[in-house]
């Protein structure tokens, strides 16, 4: 089943003249430009956008990644902050995000001659609340994996295949998916949110999530980890209200996609 999506993902690529692949770093776009650079080699490039909402491990993460595959990698600045609609955090910020995000992955491939404009989007993602989608429509930009019936299962095990580092990587969402609706972001909020999250995976937690309502941090954990917190509450909450907030609490239900989406 799996091998069937593959090769008509080489097929599909194949196709083209050449590609822009929007890359975060995570193992939906990245198995997607590993088979782009292997089919198309100099003529599939990758575009990483960065701005506050990236975290700045993701950053370079992305960075080397690309480097190790042998991609041709533009990393290109943003600004979805400068937009009050984005800044507001309204129900459909993403679409606001996404407009920014693939208008500039628009303008580079423009000015690189290269006419598809591609994501990481597959089926599984039909599920969560997706603003973006609209944005991706009214660009251009294809989702090749979701077209051809990928699941992220799918995309795990052809990653595994080609023996990608990230093939097993948790999702993770850009950090401004951690305010709930109607929370003003801010660069120092992005800030803070990326500092305790990174302190939380210091203590060897691998899925985090920081949760960020003012003063008070809400932490979420992989589920499987949550045994691996009991008698460390202490300890973690140390950590995050070293990153400058007051009141630290601890989700008991661990990590839930989307836990913020009110719909």
């Amino acid at each position: 089943m799996v091998r069937g999506k593959v090769e008509r993902l080489r097929e599909w690529l194949a196709e083209r003249e050449s590609i822009l692949i929007c890359f975060s770093g995570g193992v939906d776009s990245s198995y997607l430009l590993a088979e782009a650079v292997t089919v198309l080699g100099p003529r599939a490039v990758a575009f990483t956008a960065v701005s506050p909402s990236l975290d700045p491990e993701e950053r370079e993460s992305a960075r080397r990644l690309a480097e190790g595959l042998g991609a041709r990698h533009r990393m290109v600045d943003t600004h979805e902050l400068d937009d009050a609609r984005y800044a507001s955090n309204p129900i459909n910020r993403c679409y606001f995000c996404k407009t920014e995000v693939y208008g500039a992955a628009r303008a580079l491939a423009h000015q690189l001659g290269i006419e598809t404009v591609a994501d990481g989007f597959n089926v599984d993602d039909r599920a969560d609340h997706r603003p973006g989608r609209r944005a991706a429509r009214e660009l251009g930009v294809v989702s090749p994996l979701d077209a051809l019936g990928f699941r992220k299962v799918d995309i795990r095990a052809a990653a595994r295949a080609l023996d990608l580092p990230v093939w097993d990587k948790p999702a993770l969402a850009c950090l401004a998916s951690r305010f709930p609706y109607g929370t003003t972001i801010t660069p120092a909020s992005l800030r803070q949110v990326a500092a305790a999250e990174k302190a939380v995976r210091a203590l060897g937690f691998r899925v985090v999530r920081v949760r960020h309502f003012g003063a008070t941090a809400r932490v979420e954990v992989g589920r499987e980890e949550l045994p691996r917190l009991h008698g460390r509450e202490g300890e973690l909450e140390r950590a995050v209200r070293g990153c400058g907030f007051e009141r630290v609490l601890v989700d008991p239900r661990g990590y839930r996609r989307g836990s913020l989406n009110v719909l």
